[in-house]
């Protein structure tokens, strides 16, 4: 099992709030990963959606995220490609 971490700038024009982070926790639930996401010095399990929506992630913010398990770096980089992406477009 491995630990990757990357870092990234959000892009849905309304950060992850309602419909964004509704789908990012679904991705990262499918994903089978447990999966950490930080905002500065606050960071929430990406997986709970009451956990993502208190962090306050806004347009162009920058997060960091923690994924543990196998095949780590393919699900960070398929969460990292979510996150560069306007889901309210």
């Amino acid at each position: 099992m491995s630990e990757v971490t990357r870092t990234t700038t959000v892009a849905s024009s309304s950060g992850l709030h309602a419909r964004p982070a509704s789908l990012f926790v679904q991705t990262v639930t499918a994903s089978g990963h447990q999966v950490t996401i930080a905002k500065g010095d606050k960071s929430a399990n990406a997986a709970s959606i009451l956990a993502l929506l208190g962090l306050g992630v806004n347009t162009g913010d920058e997060v960091t995220l923690t994924v543990n398990g196998d095949d780590a770096d393919a699900t960070a980089d398929s969460l990292v490609e979510f996150l560069n992406t306007d889901h309210d477009a």
